[in-house]
């Protein structure tokens, strides 16, 4: 397609989402519950052409040398179209957020006047490699009562396209409006440009994936953007840390799925606690992770026989989606909580102690969506905090902040029940 028929194609896809946005806004939460209990069966009973339609990306990722973390992104099995179906259901599950009282007031009229959750209205989401997002914030936009228009990445394209086709044969089987979800059939770049513009009829764009694409979308977008750049976590093991504790958590935090945003890049230690440190760190050389340490841990680790790296200080704030850790000791938790910040992204923080006031310092201090005490950060997620699943993970300040599902996807509106009254 050239450009003047992306544009077409791009505007025409945004005015339809907008007019099935409108019918959305009052549809009953029967009607959403049982087009997602739809879609639930239909993900199970297709899995083997998902399962077919992923392996010509996967064959495809392969071929042009993508990472072993992204392929790890981007492949399907029957375990993970199982859990993408389970999620469904939990959304279904899910209380309906639209018409929610948030607040009832008393003017001074005295006239019944409310606020209420409604929807946004139209969603797009811009995302990369994982192909279970398509599902993910399909149901979540539609259960919110939101239009969505859904732009993957093209590693992950004839997945998408037969997810979006199972999404629109359990639309129309819900008698729903079948532009209430669309996912643009197009690679090329120059959709998304487009995309940006439509701002007379997309309400809010939310990017999910590398910093390079989440930059370009807040440097190009007319519509606002919900977002969070990186995925940089840390694990803070304190003086009064138990070590099975520290160990099981950081392993978790590390090793469990490095390749995801809520994995943990940086190990903190207090210096009260670096008995500790050479079985952290072997415990982590022993799954394959890169040992990458500052002038403290490395005179602790020299003479274990571990191989390490000398850390930079861009290392302390950088996303590595693989298996690579940043190693350093501070003097307390104050110093911690400094090194979070400075070099932390505001995603996921986590302190490893049995000392409450320490944890409490901690918790306060770190400025994250999202901080832990004696748990891996591997739970930022939708999913795991019984959102049903979860539209991306938010590290602004406004609107949204952590994992956001149904309540996020909502605005709220003004609902006032007079008697006459006038001014």
């Amino acid at each position: 397609m050239d450009t003047n028929q992306i544009t077409i194609l791009i505007e025409d896809i945004a005015k339809r989402a907008r007019a099935a946005s409108l019918d959305l806004a009052t549809l009953s939460t029967d009607s959403k519950n049982a087009f997602l209990e739809q879609l639930a069966d239909a993900l199970i009973a297709q899995t083997q052409v998902i399962i077919e339609a992923n392996a010509i990306d996967l064959d495809a990722a392969e071929k042009s040398g993508l990472s072993g973390p992204m392929l790890e992104r981007l492949s399907l099995t029957a375990e993970r179209i199982e859990a993408m179906a389970q999620g469904v259901r939990q959304v279904a599950a899910l209380p309906d957020p639209v018409g929610a009282e948030i607040e009832r007031l008393a003017p001074p009229k005295g006239f019944d006047l409310r606020k209420i959750r409604v929807p946004m209205g139209v969603i797009g989401i811009i995302y990369e490699s994982r192909p279970n997002v398509t599902v993910d914030c399909a149901i979540l936009c539609l259960k919110s009562g939101n239009a969505s228009i859904l732009r993957g990445g093209k590693e992950a394209f004839h997945s998408n396209m037969k997810l979006a086709e199972i999404i629109r044969g359990a639309l129309q089987a819900s008698g729903i409006n079948e532009d209430a979800v669309q996912v643009i059939p197009t690679t090329d770049r120059a959709a998304l440009n487009v995309l940006l513009k439509q701002d007379d009829t997309i309400h809010c764009i939310i990017p999910r994936g590398g910093e390079s694409l989440i930059r370009f979308t807040v440097e190009n977008s007319r519509i606002p953007v919900i977002k969070h750049y990186t995925g940089v976590c840390s694990i803070y093991i304190d003086a009064a840390a138990e070590p099975e504790k520290a160990e099981s958590i950081l392993i978790n935090a590390k090793c469990q799925r490095p390749s995801v945003c809520n994995a943990a890049e940086n190990l903190i230690v207090h210096q009260g606690a670096t008995a500790q440190l050479p079985q952290l760190a072997k415990a982590l050389h022993d799954r394959g992770v890169e040992l990458r340490v500052d002038p403290k841990a490395k005179a602790i680790l020299t003479g274990t026989g571990l191989p390490i790296v000398d850390a930079t200080p861009e290392d302390f704030a950088t996303e590595y989606t693989d298996l690579i850790i940043s190693i350093a000791v501070v003097a307390d938790t104050k110093a911690a909580i400094e090194l979070i910040n400075t070099n932390g992204s505001g995603h996921s923080d986590a302190i490893v102690t049995e000392d409450a006031d320490a944890a409490r310092l901690f918790l306060a201090g770190v400025d994250a969506s999202t901080v832990y005490h004696n748990a891996s950060t591997r739970f930022t997620d939708g999913f795991e905090f019984g959102l049903g699943a979860e539209i991306g993970i938010s590290t602004d300040r406004l609107h949204a902040r952590g994992p956001m599902g149904l309540n996020e996807l909502c605005t709220y509106k003004y609902v006032i029940h007079g008697q006459g009254e006038v001014r």
